[in-house]
């Protein structure tokens, strides 16, 4: 049976491209590209229209405005997500003539092998922990989820009038922030982000009912539109990713030490490494190979060079191992 649709009634669809850019720094933090939005100056994703007249294909159309509007030329990318909620605010300057349209945006992932000097000034590589600092674990339980979130969503979850639901509140707290010994999931992040939203501890749930928001609540940096969940969603997809695809030297320099990578891999994850237990499941993966050049620096001890050896992983590693330390 086909669906009783009226085409009038159907409105107008407009598709958006999205690009969540990650990179390393020279120390392996890790990195997002961010732009302006002009609608007020908000931090944002580099952003576009889709034209179905000159783009032969979403990707071209979106390396097209990230080569626009960043002077980046995008290296690896794939297909993150479609995001088309009912409500969600468009850059309106970004994509001219979609007032009253509804807009889908297709986001995309890419990895760049460092973070180079960018041509535009309008854009800026920023520390992802800038608009995440509750993700940061490598120097312990960070403050702003002891002093200030924690509280929060207790409180919110109390909040709940029917016994079921302050139930079901208390159980999405416990399992995504680690609350009363739960272990902390770093592959959550959207999830967390998401109840942030939906409790209106951010800047963004307030933004976009139309009211003021809380200064008290601003928790992390705000983004234009719903780029932070987007930034959410990329970076949960690339924590779970790194553990079964050695796509991790997408983001380093040709030639990297251990230490580096190590603490790539730290930023990434969220949490400290324990030294000798990731060196030794880099050693049975294969994935890494010695140079015999040293890091040229001055002071201390000069560290080897490596590369990746793109080869078979034995006994079944296929991403790197990120053994906590405890």
């Amino acid at each position: 049976m086909k669906p009783d649709i009226d085409p009038s009634k159907l409105g107008r669809l407009v598709v958006g491209l999205n690009a969540v850019i990650f990179a390393a720094d020279g120390e392996g933090e890790l990195q997002v590209l961010v732009t302006e939005s002009l609608e007020g100056g908000q931090t944002a994703l580099p952003f576009g229209p889709f034209d179905p007249e000159t783009h032969r294909t979403f990707e071209i159309g979106l390396r097209e405005w990230v080569r626009g509007q960043t002077g980046f030329e995008l290296g690896y990318v794939e297909q993150l997500y479609t995001f088309g909620d009912m409500g969600r605010e468009a850059p309106v300057a970004a994509l001219a003539g979609a007032q009253g349209a509804r807009v889908i945006s297709v986001g995309y992932l890419g990895l760049a092998h460092e973070a180079r000097p960018l041509k535009s000034q309008e854009a800026r590589w920023v520390a992802v922990t800038r608009f995440f600092p509750w993700e940061d674990h490598r120097a312990g339980r960070p403050a702003i989820l002891t002093d200030i979130i924690e509280p929060a969503l207790r409180s919110w979850a109390d909040e709940a009038a029917a016994p079921g639901r302050r139930a079901a509140r208390s159980q999405r707290v416990h399992a995504n922030f680690g609350l009363d010994g739960a272990p902390w999931n770093e592959e959550r992040a959207l999830d967390r982000y998401e109840l942030l939203y939906e409790a209106e501890l951010v800047a963004e749930a307030a933004r976009d009912r139309g009211e003021a928001p809380d200064g008290a609540r601003r928790i992390g940096e705000t983004m234009a539109s719903d780029h932070r969940r987007i930034l959410a969603t990329a970076l949960s997809r690339l924590r779970g990713k790194v553990k079964y695809r050695p796509i991790v030297f997408e983001l380093t320099p040709d030639l990297f030490t251990l230490s580096h990578l190590q603490k790539l891999a730290e930023s990434i994850s969220g949490f400290a490494l324990h030294k000798q237990n990731f060196r030794r499941a880099l050693d049975r993966a294969g994935f890494v190979t010695g140079t015999g050049q040293l890091e040229s620096r001055t002071g201390g001890r000069p560290a080897e060079l490596y590369r990746y050896k793109p080869s078979p992983a034995p006994a079944g590693a296929l991403g790197i191992a990120v053994p906590r330390l405890k």
